[in-house]
């Protein structure tokens, strides 16, 4: 799947693969819970800036690219943003979770 496309449960499953704790992977809400995207979002000096039709846009510069993401919501946009910038632009999603 496209990471600009992972909403939900596919998108926090992504965000543990990124972090490198798949095989412990539960229902960790990356993609709603500040208190867990929020050091993530630090860490990685995430951008987050709201556009003018409502959606957030996430960025991480540097390196040899910017890794950018949009979403309805800051943490999806950054959530989105992270899993792009350590797993690329696509992932394997499993299919119950797709």
């Amino acid at each position: 799947m496209k990471v600009n496309e992972l909403t939900g449960a596919a998108l926090d499953w992504a965000v543990t693969m990124a972090l490198g704790l798949g095989e412990y992977w539960d229902t960790d809400d990356y993609s709603s819970n500040w208190a867990l995207a929020g050091p993530i979002i630090e860490r990685e000096c995430i951008e987050l800036v709201l556009d003018g039709w409502g959606a957030w846009n996430a960025a991480i510069r540097g390196g040899d690219k910017d890794d950018l993401a949009h979403g309805p919501t800051p943490l999806v946009a950054a959530m989105r943003c992270y899993v792009a910038s350590q797993l690329g632009d696509e992932v394997n999603v499993p299919e119950e979770l797709k």
